[in-house]
């Protein structure tokens, strides 16, 4: 009898599992939501200014619904599109990125690139991200000059390691950004220094939410970080939340609205819209784009 209600027990662990892995690989990784933020960071009696923050596509090319889901997100009128990087995740995702990204080409915008819009993705154990030390594996490169290309032409500003300001819902708004920390990209103080004073608004923007960056973005009198990178853990834990972050921000930071600690600055991250294409699952976080209204302080 023992015998046969381990069986059982056994059994019925191994049906909720199988059922929890198909939930994540063929629903949830496809539940893609618009997250609503207030910003307080604007001045006394300023008009609200929309940000759309769209990250993490790791786009496929016969990813159609992705592409058509982004594509509608320009229904919702924003005033500024920042992409925060890692768009693709094939040499013939260009296309598939363009095609989500189009109807808002026209809107002002801005990016930086992951090191997913550099170099492919190689299988890897998922458990290895649960390990800080682990050794970073990348495969074949990828057209980046060809998307960069594509996104400059339209009028987007490249802010690889790059600082500029540009007008956006009636205002001068600058923006200062580093290329990937993940991969040691990055080269802030190329483009450091204090806030402009001639700018209504300050965005500093980054695809990895590293400390050394996030730091000095914020030393610098940057109003609002922007960043991706994190998956929002990908697969957490119910009541937990993530249990990685893969990069040094902490794990109650990754995803959503926080202030950065010890400044005035909030830091935004997204949880992204896609997945590595080996490890195609998300659970307890589904992909998401974020609509910011900044607002007055």
């Amino acid at each position: 009898m023992r015998k046969r209600s381990l069986i059982s027990a056994f059994a019925t662990l191994s049906a909720v599992g199988a059922a929890t892995l198909a939930y994540a690989a063929l629903v949830e990784r496809n539940m893609f939501t618009l997250r609503r933020f207030d910003v307080p960071v604007l001045e006394p009696d300023a008009e609200p200014l929309r940000i759309l923050h769209i990250s993490d596509l790791h786009m496929m090319p016969d990813q159609r619904r992705k592409q058509e889901w982004v594509a509608g997100l320009a229904g919702a009128d924003p005033d500024l599109v920042i992409v925060t990087g890692d768009n693709m995740s094939d040499p013939g995702s260009v296309p598939g990125v363009l095609r989500a990204l189009d109807p808002m080409l026209g809107t002002p915008g801005a990016f930086v690139f992951g090191s997913n819009d550099y170099r492919g993705p190689v299988w890897k154990n998922p458990l290895q991200y649960l390990m800080p030390d682990r050794e970073y594996v990348q495969g074949a490169d990828l057209p980046t000059d060809e998307l960069r290309g594509a996104l400059v032409d339209a009028g987007w500003a490249d802010l690889n390691n790059a600082r500029t300001i540009l007008k956006a819902g009636g205002r001068s708004i600058e923006l200062a950004g580093v290329d990937d920390p993940h991969v040691d990209r990055d080269d802030y103080p190329a483009v450091a220094g204090p806030i402009s004073s001639g700018a209504d608004l300050h965005l500093g923007v980054t695809h990895t939410p590293a400390a050394r960056v996030l730091d000095a973005m914020a030393a610098d009198g940057f109003a609002l970080l922007l960043a991706g990178h994190t998956h929002g853990g990908q697969v957490c834990v119910p009541g937990v939340g993530a249990l990685t972050t893969n990069c040094d921000l902490p794990t109650s930071m990754a995803k959503g609205l926080h202030r950065w600690p010890g400044s005035d600055a909030w830091l935004h991250v997204s949880a992204g819209l896609g997945t590595h294409p080996t490890a195609p699952i998300r659970f307890a976080c589904r992909p998401e784009a974020s609509l910011l209204t900044l607002i007055p302080r």
